[in-house]
């Protein structure tokens, strides 16, 4: 398993190498002047020159990206050209509230996803399983952004039950700062359930109707024991597949969601970053994005080795 492990580390290291020299050079190509966006639209020729050497972007690409790659090597991920500040902090402040978001989304994502997909799995062809079919089939049909507009005007607008937009530290207070989460957070899972709720339930139909579930029943085990202790083991493993891409499509969702409730995210310091064209925000926060889902999917793995012994044996002896 170390081994294995120590292979899929070297694995995303080069995939992060390549998507940093992907990043480098797609914002090369992005419309705009970074110096104009500095000095304004009345700038001198003289003036952009100026700047544009002060930046380095007078220089070749390739010793631009030589220089970057070895600062994020060394933690130094340069210089916001907007706002001439250190570009890592910047990043790690926005990261740590995008967590936020994140993990609290994720947690309940899992946790109401299979819990909704074995519910309604256990009453498969009844009324309540074709309710929760439906209501999947309505909220996967809904964009995000849709969510978010709707729980604004009702939750935030009509009832004002809740803070339209912002962000509060929990320092300031539990109340405050869970009160800001509650809409955002509420937007994401809406969107991310129907996809673990529909695959553990197709997953934990099929698991049922196993042998050793027959057999299981005829030793005279409880329903709930099959099913939570057994039947839901191997019934996880499609569903663990799912929560490691839809932590990639969160990041994305985030980046919409964050915009949408001026929350201050990494989504939404990169959609500032990509349209004044401060290229070292935009590749920081897309490489630290990429870097999430890469050992998003790592975790997933090492989890689906631990649920299924075969694969840890499998995997270490590649």
């Amino acid at each position: 398993m170390a081994a294995y492990i120590a292979k899929r580390l070297a694995a995303i290291l080069l995939v992060l190498l390549a998507v940093s020299a992907l990043i480098f050079w797609i914002t090369q190509i992005l419309p705009g002047n970074v110096a104009y966006s500095i000095l304004g639209q009345f700038a001198t020729p003289d003036q952009i020159t100026a700047v544009e050497a002060k930046l380095g972007l007078d220089r070749p690409i390739i010793v631009q990206y030589g220089d970057w790659i070895g600062g994020v090597l060394q933690g130094d991920f340069g210089r916001s050209m907007l706002m001439d500040r250190p570009v890592a902090p910047l990043v790690i402040n926005a990261m740590g509230n995008s967590i936020q978001l994140a993990v609290i989304s994720m947690a309940l994502v899992t946790v109401i996803g299979i819990w909704s997909g074995v519910w309604s799995a256990l009453r498969y062809g009844r009324l309540g399983d074709r309710v929760v079919s439906s209501l999947n089939f309505i909220s996967l049909a809904i964009p995000e952004f849709f969510w978010a507009i709707v729980s604004l005007m009702i939750f935030a607008g009509l009832l004002r039950w809740l803070p339209a937009t912002g962000y509060t530290s929990i320092s300031e207070g539990v109340g405050p700062w869970a009160s800001h989460l509650v809409l955002p957070v509420v937007t994401l899972v809406a969107g991310l359930v129907p996809h673990v709720s529909r695959l553990t339930r197709s997953s934990m139909v099929e698991t049922m109707q196993a042998q050793y579930v027959v057999a299981a029943r005829a030793k005279g085990l409880t329903e709930s024991r099959i099913v939570w202790h057994h039947a839901l083991r191997n019934a996880l493993l499609p569903t663990i597949t799912i929560l490691a891409i839809d932590v990639g499509v969160l990041m994305g969702g985030i980046v919409v969601v964050e915009t949408v409730f001026s929350y201050p995210g990494l989504g939404r310091l990169l959609i500032f970053a990509v349209e004044q064209k401060d290229i070292p925000v935009i590749q920081a926060g897309v490489l630290v994005i990429t870097a999430i889902y890469a050992f998003a999917n790592l975790g997933a793995d090492i989890l689906y080795s631990l649920l299924n012994p075969r694969i840890r044996y499998h995997g270490a002896a590649e």
